[in-house]
């Protein structure tokens, strides 16, 4: 997810204006969800990138293309309380997150993303979540909604990768430290 410097997803209004990603990074994105074998959203999420899969003037360059092309191939389960359907590629989740984490890692071999403010927040509220990898954006927004949920003990990460995009924006990817202190 893009981040700002401050640690959040988006800014007090919900506007993302302030993240909307360069060729090169739109085509990094484009290569991350083709390694992906099932997305979890929760419903925003869910609703702002149904576009990808419904709207052909979205397919309006070989990037673009691409990326619908991706989005639209992979699994997504969605987390809603007030959907009773959903379109594309995806599927209403009927069991609880961490059911649904196992069945989506059991139906493939590849990573399963977690995306969203509130679902990823409960995903490591329920230590269910490996990586974090987020896309920090060279802007201070002041509030807004949060990368990260509060948490009630130490979450210990390893540095895995990093990558910068132009002057804007550096990618950063973390494990989950599995090493005890002493």
């Amino acid at each position: 997810m893009s981040v700002s410097v401050d640690g959040y997803i988006a800014g007090r209004d919900g506007g993302l204006e302030w993240s909307v990603p360069s060729e090169e990074l739109f085509r990094f994105h484009t290569k991350q969800v083709l390694q992906l074998g099932a997305y979890l959203l929760g419903r925003r999420l869910y609703e702002t990138m149904l576009v990808w899969e419904t709207d052909p003037s979205l397919r309006d360059g070989d990037d673009h293309a691409a990326f619908a092309d991706a989005w639209s191939a992979l699994p997504k389960v969605v987390f809603s309380r007030t959907l009773d359907r959903v379109e594309g590629n995806a599927r209403l989740a009927t069991a609880p997150l961490a059911e649904e984490m196992a069945a989506a890692h059991g139906a493939t071999d590849k990573d399963v993303a977690i995306g969203g403010a509130g679902l990823a927040a409960a995903a490591i509220e329920r230590s269910l979540v490996d990586e974090l990898r987020m896309f920090r954006n060279a802007v201070v927004i002041g509030g807004g909604t949060p990368y990260l949920p509060p948490v009630t003990e130490d979450l210990p990460l390893e540095l895995m990768e990093t990558k910068a995009f132009g002057s804007r924006v550096i990618y950063e990817r973390y494990r989950r430290s599995r090493a005890t202190s002493a």
